[in-house]
């Protein structure tokens, strides 16, 4: 996870390349997947527009290109998905066992996007470049050999999430990190002031920030929260706000 400043100023540094190098080569260029972190960062420095965009293979993917686009009815995109069948009955694999076969052959982590596994699938994020190494050389996951190649639809991965009641005092981070956690409201600044709290895929180092509808809270190892909205006062007043965990 990118959090050192310095690294998204090279990142900043790189896509402000690529977009001078669009323009001036009149033709489509698009960065390698960026983190929702990254992402967070750079659309504050590069916001979508009709010659910018944002793809990972499907609307809702979490890691996504950043593609440039010389003009806006360029639908240039250099991301493909990869597909293979598996026979899972007498050998399970999941999300670890990709990642950890994709690790083995030494490759950036940005060269691929999403990847998830179905009960007799895997499907897997790439580039155009990147393809044909993946389809060569990812040829065996935990104990299953497996057989990847381009599938020609974008299918989407679905995230599976848990109905949650939370109470809280207010809508204040703090307060929903607390009611989240089972911590006290001094804890939950105390995380919120070490970085390990993000506000929409972003690091917040206050603790007063407001907690709109629908935004994402990320807790280092307890999880992700998406705050839906408040529900009811408590008979004491406190606020029952309704969160979806992802699962």
């Amino acid at each position: 996870m990118m959090t050192d400043p310095s690294q998204y100023d090279s990142l900043a540094a790189h896509l402000s390349d690529l977009q001078e190098r669009s323009q001036k080569w009149h033709k489509p260029l698009s960065s390698m997947f960026l983190t929702e972190e990254e992402q967070a960062a750079m659309q504050r420095l590069f916001p979508e527009s009709d010659t910018l965009r944002y793809d990972g293979g499907y609307p809702n993917a979490r890691n996504k290109k950043v593609i440039f686009l010389y003009d806006q009815e360029d639908d240039f995109s250099d991301v493909v998905c990869l597909e293979a069948e598996t026979d899972q009955r007498f050998r399970k694999i999941g999300h670890r066992d990709v990642l950890g076969a994709l690790m083995h052959l030494q490759i950036d982590r940005h060269t691929f996007g999403d990847f998830w596994v179905e009960e007799n699938r895997i499907y897997l994020y790439t580039s155009e470049q990147m393809a044909p190494f993946l389809m060569d050389h990812l040829t065996r996951i935990g104990q299953l050999s497996v057989s990847f190649h381009i599938c020609e639809k974008h299918p989407e991965q679905t995230f599976h999430t848990k109905r949650l009641e939370i109470i809280m005092a207010s809508e204040r981070l703090d307060a929903a990190v607390a009611g989240i956690t089972h911590c006290s409201r001094s804890e939950a600044k105390e995380m919120i002031r070490r970085g390990l709290v993000q506000l929409n895929h972003s690091v917040v180092e206050e603790p007063d920030e407001l907690c709109n509808n629908n935004v994402v809270i990320s807790i280092r190892k307890v999880g992700r929260f998406q705050y839906v909205g408040p529900i009811r006062r408590t008979r004491n007043g406190r606020l029952v706000g309704e969160f979806l965990q992802y699962v």
